[in-house]
C-alpha cells in the first residue's frame, strides 16, 4: 500500500469518513436504493396478500425495472462507496427475482389444492377500489369455497407426510386467502345492508374451515423417519448445493467441509484454553467438573436484573479504558432491559439484545429442573461475554449507528456483520484480559465452544448427516449445554425463521473481522479506535467489502469473493 493511502487511513476520523461520500454518492446509488424502498413498500401495502400471483409478479417487475436501471450505469466511473452498493444492490434485486420463481414454482405444484384460489384473489382486487357486490351470489360463492376447501383438506388429510416446502407453501397460500376473506368482510360489513345481511352465516363458516384446512397442513409437514428422531424438530435440511450458493451470495470463499476443518481448529484452541483454566480452579483436566462449578454459581431469583446491570458498566468502562471505540452518550442512555416471556424461553434459553436486552431466567410457573437449566445456564461467568455481545460494543451500539450512517445499507443485512461483529467482541475483550477469573474464562469459552458447535451442527443437519437429536446431544456433551437449553437451541436454529447460515456466521463473521484488525490495526495502519469507528459508519456489508473500502481495493463489475481470511493448521 502506498505512504500516502496509510496517511489517509490514518488521518479518517469518524466525521470525515462519513463527510467523504460527498454529495455525488448520496444523489446516485444510496438515493437510488432509498426510493427502491418506498417504492417497494408502497406496493407491500397495496399487494397485501401473502403468496398471491398479483403480488409476486408486481414486486418482480419492480425489479426488473431497478435492474435496467443499474445496467445503464457507467460501472468504472462510480466511486468506491457506489462501486459497493451497485453490486449488493444488484445480488438482493436477482436474488428477489429467482425467490419469486422458485415461489412461481411451488405455488403451480400445490394449484390443484386450492381450485377457489383464484376466484377470491379477483375478489379481493375489487375490494381494494371498494366496487359494489352482488351479496347474494357472493353468499353463494362463499358456501361453495367452503366445500371446496372442505374436499381440500379431505384430500390432504389422507397424506401420512408432505414435502416441508410445499407444506409451507401451502400454509401460506391458505393463510393468505383467510387474509383476503377478512379483508372483503370487514370492508363491506355494517356499511352494506345487503351484505351484512348475506354473510351472516357463510363468511364464519368459510373462514373456520379455511383455518381447519390450515390445521390440517401443519402435522403432515414431515420427513419421514428424520422426523421421528425423539427430538420433535422438524426443519428443513437445504443440502450441499444450496449451502454453496448461499455461501457464494454472502461472500464467503470456503466450502461446508473447510468450514467445518475451521470449526473443530477453533475447537481444538478453546478445548485447550478450558484446560488451563480447569488446572487453575484445581480440578487438573476435569473440565466438566470445573464448569460444573461454575453453572452453580447462578445468582437468586430476582436478581439477575442486578447482574446484567454489573457486567454492562464493566464491559462499558473496560471499553473506554483501552480507547477500543467511540460510545455515544445517547447511546449509552438508551438501553434497557426486558424480561424474555417463558414461551419465547423454549426457542431462546439466552440473551437476546438489541436497544433492549432481553434477559432469560426462570418464571414461578416453571418446573423445578427447568428453573435450574435456566438459571445455571444463566450464571455470571457465562454472561460475561453475552452481555456486551447484546448491548456495547455489540448490537445495540450496531443498531445506534446504523439507524445514523449510510443507513440505505440497512437493506444488505448480513448475520456475518451483526453476529459476527458481536462475536468479534468476545474475541477482542478475551485477547486484552478481560476475564478477571479463571472462572470467567470458563464462561467466555463455553460461548466461544458454542459458536464453534453452531458451525459443526448447523452444517452437519443441512448437509443431511445428522438429526436435530444428534444435535442436541453434541451440544450438551461437547460443549456442556443443560439439555433444555440445548434443545431450546437446536429448535431456535431449524425451526425458529433463520436461514440456513445464520448459525455458523458468528464464528465466520468474528474470524473475517479479527483478520481484517490484523491486517490494519496490528500494521499500525489504523488505531483500534479509527478502524471499530469506521466499520460502524460504514453500516451493514459484507465484511469483505468493508476491507475492499478501507483499504481501497479496486472493484470489478463482475466481482467475485476471494479474500481467504483464514489460516489452517499444517
Amino acid at each position: 500500500m502506498h505512504v500516502r493511502r496509510i496517511t489517509f487511513l490514518l488521518l479518517m476520523s469518524v466525521s470525515t469518513l462519513a463527510a467523504a461520500q460527498g454529495p455525488t454518492d448520496r444523489t446516485q446509488l444510496s438515493q437510488h436504493i432509498i426510493q427502491y424502498e418506498a417504492d417497494l413498500g408502497s406496493l407491500r401495502r397495496f399487494y397485501t396478500i401473502a403468496n398471491s400471483p398479483e403480488r409476486r409478479q408486481r414486486f418482480r417487475e419492480l425489479n426488473q425495472q431497478y435492474l435496467s436501471q443499474l445496467d445503464k450505469l457507467d460501472f468504472k466511473a462510480l466511486t468506491p462507496n457506489n462501486q459497493v452498493d451497485f453490486l449488493l444492490f444488484q445480488r438482493d434485486l436477482k436474488e428477489d427475482l429467482r425467490l419469486y420463481t422458485v415461489a412461481d414454482q411451488e405455488s403451480e405444484r400445490i394449484k390443484g389444492w386450492f381450485p377457489f384460489a383464484e376466484s377470491i384473489y379477483a375478489l379481493e382486487k375489487k375490494r381494494r377500489r371498494g366496487l359494489a357486490l352482488n351479496a347474494e351470489t357472493l353468499a353463494q360463492d362463499f358456501n361453495t369455497w367452503t366445500a371446496q376447501a372442505a374436499e381440500a383438506e379431505e384430500k390432504l388429510g389422507k397424506m401420512t407426510s408432505m414435502d416441508p416446502v410445499l407444506a409451507s407453501r401451502a400454509e401460506e397460500t391458505v393463510k393468505g386467502l383467510e387474509q383476503a376473506i377478512k379483508s372483503v368482510f370487514e370492508f363491506y360489513n355494517e356499511y352494506d345492508p345487503a351484505f351484512t345481511w348475506w354473510m351472516a352465516k357463510p363468511y364464519p363458516k368459510l373462514i373456520e374451515q379455511l383455518q381447519q384446512l390450515t390445521r390440517s397442513i401443519q402435522p403432515r409437514a414431515q420427513l419421514g423417519e428424520k422426523a421421528k428422531d425423539g427430538s420433535g424438530i422438524v426443519g428443513v435440511a437445504v443440502g450441499r448445493e444450496e449451502l454453496m450458493r448461499q455461501l457464494k451470495m454472502e461472500y464467503i470463499p470456503y466450502t461446508p467441509e473447510e468450514l467445518l476443518t475451521i470449526a473443530n481448529q477453533e475447537f481444538a484452541w478453546c478445548d485447550r484454553e478450558l484446560l488451563k483454566a480447569s488446572r487453575e480452579m484445581g480440578f487438573g483436566n476435569d473440565w466438566r467438573a470445573a464448569q460444573e462449578k461454575v453453572k452453580n454459581s447462578y445468582v437468586p431469583a430476582g436478581k439477575q436484573p442486578e447482574l446484567i446491570l454489573r457486567l454492562y458498566q464493566e464491559s462499558v468502562d473496560f471499553l473506554k479504558q483501552h480507547n477500543l471505540i467511540t460510545i455515544p452518550p445517547l447511546a449509552e442512555e438508551t438501553w434497557r432491559m426486558g424480561m424474555m416471556t417463558p414461551e419465547r424461553q423454549l426457542i431462546n434459553p439466552f440473551f437476546l439484545g438489541g436497544e433492549q436486552i432481553l434477559i432469560s431466567y426462570p418464571t414461578s410457573g416453571m418446573e423445578h429442573a427447568d428453573k435450574l437449566m435456566s438459571m445455571r445456564g444463566n450464571n455470571p461467568h457465562f454472561s460475561r461475554s453475552t452481555v456486551h455481545h447484546e448491548l456495547i460494543a455489540g448490537h445495540h451500539l450496531q443498531m445506534f449507528m446504523n439507524n445514523r450512517y449510510q443507513t440505505h445499507r440497512r437493506r444488505f443485512s448480513t448475520p456475518f456483520w451483526i453476529e459476527g461483529w458481536a462475536l468479534y467482541w468476545e474475541m477482542v475483550l478475551w485477547d486484552k484480559g478481560f476475564p478477571q477469573s479463571p472462572e470467567d474464562k470458563i464462561g467466555m469459552l463455553f460461548w466461544r465452544m458454542h459458536r464453534c458447535a453452531r458451525i459443526i451442527f448447523s452444517l452437519n443437519y443441512h448437509l443431511g448427516k445428522w438429526t436435530p437429536q444428534q444435535c442436541i446431544d453434541f451440544l450438551v456433551d461437547r460443549v456442556g449445554h443443560e439439555r433444555a437449553n440445548a434443545e431450546g437451541e437446536v429448535r431456535r436454529s431449524f425451526v425458529g425463521g433463520y436461514e440456513p447460515l445464520y448459525q455458523l456466521a458468528y464464528m465466520t463473521g468474528g474470524l473475517q473481522f479479527m483478520a481484517l484488525r490484523r491486517e490494519l490495526v496490528d500494521s499500525g495502519k489504523m488505531t483500534d479506535k479509527q478502524f471499530h469507528d469506521s466499520i460502524l459508519q460504514l453500516n451493514e456489508l459484507p465484511v469483505e467489502f468493508i476491507r475492499a473500502l478501507l483499504t481501497q481495493q479496486p472493484l470489478r463489475k463482475d466481482f467475485q469473493t476471494s479474500w481467504k481470511f483464514y489460516s489452517f493448521a499444517k
